[in-house]
């Protein structure tokens, strides 16, 4: 079993999590809600060197949250809505459950007070 973990590997699922960990990077994504940006305009609102911002941005692009391209100088960073879809998905099904079982502790309590009428 120890062998297993070891070479675990991370899905795609547990890389969009891990990068939506990160309160910079969910950051930088609600910037490119807006559209296309360069590395140096994610960092901007962060004071944080090109370096710094290019590290965030790799680890979004790992994830598939991003897609990257050059054009010139610049690398160009867009979002790539699939990667959220996948994840809205896995937590949807959750949320599909709560609701069930709120849905059933409602009647389940409504049963109650009619039956203390």
């Amino acid at each position: 079993m120890l062998n297993q973990m070891v070479e675990y590997k991370h899905s795609s699922l547990d890389q969009v999590f891990h990068a939506l960990a990160d309160p910079t990077r969910r950051g930088m994504l609600d910037s490119l809600r807006e559209g296309e940006k360069a590395v140096s305009a994610l960092a901007k609102p962060f004071e944080m060197t090109l370096a710094g911002a290019s590290k965030h941005v790799q680890v979004l692009v790992d994830a598939g949250l991003v897609l990257r391209r050059k054009q010139g100088r610049s690398q160009l960073c867009s979002l790539n809505q699939r990667a959220l879809m996948d994840a809205y998905g896995w937590l949807k099904r959750y949320s599909e459950f709560w609701n069930r079982r709120l849905d059933q502790l409602a009647q389940v309590l409504d049963e109650e007070k009619k039956s203390d009428e």
